[in-house]
């Protein structure tokens, strides 16, 4: 048997221990689960009215546009945080002393500010009358700060053998970055950067703060004018709308999933050449360079009809 270096198995006692623990631990959110369930119920919140209301075509299609209203902001906060974060990552990494204390200083500044904040700046000071591109716009300024970072990370941490082999070969700075750094950065840091996107989903909900109809503020407006039998229905509103944030946030990280898995299992690379047949080649043995099909053998491509052909490789 095998011993991780990082865990040790478990002995017996420990065993035991912990299967004690896993089933009080159960026990104590089952419990707790069951008194708020019940406490719901008493004050009527759980009666079958409250969710009656998501019965109403209304009602549906204030969920639906609000949705939409969502997917767009955070279409727009992708793209452009994903773009911004690419050219502050490539400024921060910059030979020039000024474009990298242009960039830094710009990262660090509105990495620091909260999000709420910049997103109102942006409405109040620039788009008051555009809700969804001050919410997009706040969202990209922010989340790029983050994703330059994460790039920035996977950059560094490609192997510097391989920028000093494409800069043997040739190749300018932004050669070297845009088709050997950044592509294998974005590879390795793909899991964080997909993580950052299912933030940045979330974080549509802070347009309430601008009246963005997105699915916070519709949930708002549908639980504060709803009236059920004397009552506000805050905790059906809340456990749709949060259930349609967790579907949401779910079909995104299976999305970035998929492209993870699809990426690994493509082929990319340079082919190399048949090694039997190279060191038959260059050990002279012409019958066996045919066999492989290379150049210089008789029959091959550069041979002669008396195999006279200088071996090539």
């Amino acid at each position: 048997m095998s011993a991780s270096v990082l865990f040790d198995a478990p002995g017996p006692k420990a065993v035991v221990r912990n299967r004690i623990y896993a089933v009080v631990g159960t026990l104590a959110i089952a419990a707790l689960l069951g008194v708020t369930i019940m406490r719901l119920s008493d004050k009527g919140h759980l009666a079958p009215e409250m969710w009656d209301i998501f019965n109403y075509a209304g009602i549906r299609q204030n969920i639906a546009d609000a949705v939409l209203a969502t997917l767009k902001a955070f279409g727009i906060a992708a793209v452009g945080s994903l773009v911004l974060g690419v050219l502050l990552a490539v400024a921060r990494l910059s030979d020039h002393k000024p474009v990298r204390w242009l960039a830094t200083g710009f990262i660090e500044l509105f990495r620091s500010i909260p999000l709420l904040i910049t997103i109102y700046a942006v409405w109040v000071g620039f788009l008051t009358d555009y809700s969804m591109w001050a919410l997009a716009v706040g969202l990209s300024i922010y989340n790029g700060c983050v994703q330059a970072e994460v790039l920035r990370a996977g950059v560094n941490a490609v192997p510097k053998g391989q920028r000093e082999a494409a800069y043997a070969l040739g190749m300018s700075k932004t050669q070297v970055m845009t088709t050997v750094l950044i592509p294998q950065a974005v590879r390795a840091m793909l899991p964080t950067i997909i993580s950052q996107l299912v933030v940045t989903l979330k974080d549509t909900s802070l347009g309430f703060i601008i009246l963005y109809p997105e699915l916070l503020q519709t949930a708002r407006l549908i639980a504060s004018n709803t009236q059920v039998n004397g009552m506000y229905p805050y905790v059906s509103t809340i456990v749709v709308i949060g259930v349609i944030y967790v579907a949401m946030c779910l079909a995104l990280s299976g999305l970035a999933t998929w492209i993870e898995k699809r990426g690994r299992r493509a082929k990319t690379g340079i082919k190399t050449p048949d090694a039997a047949g190279t060191v038959a080649v260059l050990a002279g043995d012409a019958g066996n360079a045919a066999a492989h099909g290379l150049p210089g053998a008789p029959g091959g491509a550069d041979g002669g009809a008396g195999g006279g052909g200088d071996p090539k490789i």
